[in-house]
């Protein structure tokens, strides 16, 4: 059996002429802010709706919206309403988020109040139990009596939160430790089904001291972390003894020749050299110099 379509809906013609009469009553009530005409579109056999640019400061892409209607095919058109409506390209608020949604870790301050939706998801009734056989455990020996428990959703929940989060296996501090905190004697197992992989560091050292770790997390103050202890000054492996001094005495050798001497030698001639020198050319001269006697006279 088929279906038979629903009849198409035909405007009537006069609404989508009414352009000049839409105009005059958006401009009866915004004056000069109606821009030019944009579109018309049709609502219902009866009614239709002609856009005009809204010429409004700081209603960038927004549109003067006026629907005319007609009672009858003979009837004259009416406005119906003149609304100013953003376009497509209209700057408008963000859609409205209701406050709860809104709400993130962190925003919680001193005195501040953030109940809890009746129906939030993350709990279930008390009297329903928990759905973890050691949390009930727990509950009927102490004899609390809590109205709503963390449900599986809420565990789940909470487990992904923490193992992604600053304290999981994933952050920097967990990268560069030496070993995890699941063997780490501060570590403190929480109770329940998350005990198999979260606990709380009671390392006051640690950055997670009170918090809620991952197994797979650690940090520099592990419990089991060994440091080769060597010593804080640097040690010579060649050592000197500065308040002993042994003092080995040695003779002058007077043979020996003095380098200085045989330099000074090689090189410029000695003040006394020179004068000796002198002498011996002044001696030879006069003793070629002729006397003026005969040479016979010279010799007797």
């Amino acid at each position: 059996m088929t279906s038979t379509p629903a009849p198409e809906v035909v405007t009537d013609p006069a609404l989508l002429a009414a352009v000049e009469f839409a105009r005059a009553a958006a401009r009866e009530h915004a004056g000069a802010e109606v821009g030019a005409h944009v579109a018309v579109r049709a609502e219902d056999s009866a009614s239709a709706t002609h856009l005009f640019d809204a010429a409004k400061p700081g209603y960038r892409g927004w549109r003067w919206a006026v629907t005319v209607a007609i009672a009858a095919p003979d009837d004259d058109v009416t406005v119906s309403e003149v609304a100013l409506m953003p376009g497509p390209d209209a700057l408008v608020a963000p859609p409205w988020i209701p406050w709860q949604d809104r709400v993130r870790a962190g925003d919680l301050g001193v005195g501040d109040l953030l109940p809890t939706d009746p129906d939030d998801p993350r709990l279930a009734p008390g009297y329903a139990g928990s759905d973890d056989p050691e949390v009930e455990a727990l509950a009927m020996e102490v004899g609390l009596g809590r109205v709503r428990v963390l449900s599986r959703l809420g565990r789940l929940d909470a487990a992904d939160r923490w193992q992604t989060g600053e304290f999981g296996p994933g952050a920097d501090m967990a990268r560069g430790a030496p070993a995890s905190c699941g063997t780490c004697g501060f570590y403190l197992p929480v109770a329940g089904s998350l005990g198999a992989a979260f606990g709380v560091c009671g390392n006051e050292i640690s950055p997670a001291d009170g918090r809620a770790v991952h197994a797979g997390y650690g940090c520099g103050a592990h419990s089991e972390a060994e440091v080769e202890q060597i010593s804080p000054v640097l040690v010579a492996d060649l050592i000197y003894d500065d308040a002993r001094l042994d003092i080995e005495a040695h003779e002058a050798a007077a043979d020996e020749p003095d380098p200085e001497a045989d330099e000074h030698a090689a090189g410029e001639p000695s003040a006394e050299s020179v004068e000796q020198a002198v002498a011996a050319v002044a001696q030879a001269e006069q003793a070629d110099e002729p006397s003026g006697q005969p040479e016979s006279d010279q010799q007797g």
